[in-house]
């Protein structure tokens, strides 16, 4: 028990701030992104009952346009991440439709797996895993059309937003790399 709680201490260095223009950048990237998937939802999926705009994608939007360096920030991750697991969670919730608290646990954990397994991994993959299972009856309805819309499309505007926004300053390069 102690050797864990000494590996607990860190003792790594502090990164550095972030530049101004890369705070900027990021604000303007994930306003852009979040704001146009909530005007198609408000102005094109509203009456057909598809909700474009999940809570997942705000964290999506942090590594997108905040952490573009980062692994589970690519493109590969940030679309694949996302389908991988609301499939995941619409099949854990038809499995277990009664069983709200087994469903949600394995509907996560599952997709971690998936995600690993395909290389894949995206955090925010977590959070449309599980709200396919909690997400209400709304989202429940969809069924696998969840996995599109929202999830598959609201990750393509995402990514298209990530790849201009990106690559407006030279000094900032988004994706490092596709597949």
């Amino acid at each position: 028990m102690l050797r864990i709680l000494n590996k607990m201490r860190g003792g790594g260095e502090t990164p550095p701030g972030s530049h101004w223009n890369d705070i900027l950048l990021s604000w303007l990237g994930s306003s852009l992104a979040i704001g146009l998937i909530a005007l198609l939802e408000r102005h094109v999926t509203s009456s057909t009952g598809f909700p474009l705009l999940i809570g997942s994608f705000g964290a999506s939007a942090v590594l997108a346009f905040g952490a573009i360096q980062s692994p589970l920030a690519q493109p590969r991750n940030l679309v694949g991440g996302h389908l991988v697991s609301a499939l995941t969670g619409v099949s854990v919730g038809l499995l277990f439709p009664d069983t709200t608290w087994l469903a949600a646990c394995l509907a996560v954990s599952t997709a971690i797996a998936l995600m690993l397994l395909t290389k894949t991994l995206h955090p925010p993959g977590g959070a449309t895993a599980l709200i396919a299972v909690t997400g209400g009856d709304g989202i429940r309805q969809l069924g696998y059309w969840y996995a599109l819309v929202p999830c598959l499309a609201g990750a393509v505007i995402m990514l298209i937003i990530a790849l201009v926004v990106n690559n407006l300053p030279r000094s900032r390069r988004y994706p490092l790399y596709w597949w």
